[in-house]
């Protein structure tokens, strides 16, 4: 039976503050025990700095992750929130197991860098999710306005078309990058066992650096799709305050990657040879391992930069409901993902060729079709009421208040009482209306009957 008890909210944070001190007082001494074991080199001091700056990173960004939960009460936003949260932890355990085994620094990194596209991607529905709850006409109102054009280097392309190209064609630029990505690092691995990759060398016969350009062009046109979507939306998703999200996004998955370019130049050039190379086996190694110690200090500074862009106040309600369980379970649900996978799949070729199916928006119920990528968001506000029950309080509106469920249409800024009362008097005029005109029509009718 799921804890849906009142009161886990009071003891669920101090566990996990005491389940995190057991830790440390298990894994600290482990650590000290290993470097006096193999000797205290410089490989092994910087894996045992690293691990400070990991084990003060740790607690920060599961603080946040924790207190999303505990007030999960927007699913269709802290979902999106709880993953790219995660970010940061992962980057830094990877970083940290592949710095003390550089043997298996590929495949463990394999996992940082699929994650790298999720969190583009989870971003990019943070976004649609909360202009959807806001503006049920997005498309309407985004055909009204200006002409967007393109930004540079691409300023010479024709422009898209406002309205429902522009959305589709920016959510397809994010999602293509959440494809390729898991594709190219599978082929990093094959390419690894057959003995062709040889990470941290440009070189025009190893498959490394032929899959870093071919990631650098697809990272950067996701990046690109978001800037362009944001330039278009920019006063409808202030309220959320966008740029900071978006640069601590950005900034860590950019830095990293071209951190990693910048290092292997550095091998090219000679600045890293192997005239010393410490404890590692080569110089690539020696990269990798740089490379690793690098992000182990910087997610430290990362954690804190994403405790405070994607906070959980805004979401603390005074009555809130649901089961510790519900709320767990629901980090874990990847099914907006498939969904939207297989819709782009489906209507990729409309999308690029600007002719997206009108049944997107506005789509008949009786059609018995899955609504498309905007309207996505219906659907998993769908499927996360049945496994999580939305707080009665309504929707998210930013610094901690919130809109009534029958009112979140309601654009951002609004407040909800003018909103309701607005909503209401025009139930009342239109009653009246109706009221006028079939007394108007009676006495017609007399008359048709008179003269007949």
């Amino acid at each position: 039976m799921p804890c849906s008890c009142g009161n886990w909210r009071r003891w669920i944070r101090p566990l996990v503050v005491v389940l995190y001190i057991l830790l440390l007082l298990v894994v600290l001494p482990l650590c000290i025990w290993d470097m006096q074991k193999s000797g205290v080199g410089t490989h092994n001091k910087a894996w045992f700095i690293a691990g400070i700056f990991v084990f003060m990173t740790m607690p920060i960004s599961l603080w946040g992750i924790l207190q999303h939960l505990v007030h999960y009460t927007q699913p269709e936003l802290q979902k999106p929130i709880i993953r790219i949260l995660w970010m940061v932890p992962i980057y830094s355990l990877d970083s940290w197991i592949a710095l003390k085994y550089p043997r298996i620094a590929i495949y463990v990194d394999t996992c940082r860098e699929c994650y790298e596209a999720y969190v583009i991607y989870n971003f990019m529905t943070f976004l649609l999710n909360y202009l959807e709850n806001q503006y049920p006409s997005l498309v309407s109102m985004l055909e009204s306005q200006e002409q967007q054009r393109h930004l540079p280097p691409l300023c010479c392309c024709p422009p898209w078309p406002m309205g429902e190209v522009l959305l589709l064609r920016c959510k397809l630029g994010v999602l293509q990058y959440t494809v390729v990505r898991p594709v190219t690092t599978v082929i990093a691995l094959i390419c690894q066992l057959c003995g062709v990759y040889d990470e941290g060398n440009f070189s025009s016969t190893n498959a490394w650096t032929y899959l870093v350009i071919f990631n650098n062009i697809s990272q950067l046109f996701a990046m690109y799709c978001l800037v362009l979507f944001y330039r278009a939306l920019r006063e409808e998703l202030s309220p959320i305050k966008p740029v900071g999200k978006f640069l601590c996004v950005k900034m860590v998955v950019f830095v990293s990657f071209w951190q990693a370019a910048f290092i292997a130049l550095l091998v090219k050039a000679g600045v890293i040879s192997e005239e010393r190379t410490w404890e590692w086996e080569s110089v690539e190694a020696v990269a990798t391992g740089l490379q690793d110690f690098i992000i182990c200090v910087e997610m430290f500074l990362a954690a804190i930069a994403h405790h405070f862009s994607f906070t959980y106040k805004p979401y603390i309600q005074e009555a809130e409901e649901g089961s510790c369980f519900d709320s767990f379970m629901a980090m874990w649900d990847v099914s907006d993902v498939r969904a939207d996978i297989s819709e782009q799949v489906r209507n990729v070729g409309r999308t690029v060729l600007g002719r997206p199916r009108k049944s997107y928006f506005g789509e008949d119920p009786g059609d018995g079709e899955r609504s498309g990528l905007l309207s996505s968001g219906s659907q998993d506000v769908v499927t996360e009421a049945v496994s999580n029950p939305v707080s009665p309080n309504g929707q998210y509106q930013g610094l901690g208040r919130t809109l009534p469920p029958h009112s979140a249409s309601a654009p951002a800024g609004l407040g909800s009482a003018p909103w309701d009362e607005g909503y209401e008097a025009g139930l009342e005029e239109t009653a009246e209306e109706e009221e006028r005109t079939s007394q108007s029509e009676e006495p017609t009718e007399a008359d048709l009957i008179v003269i007949t």
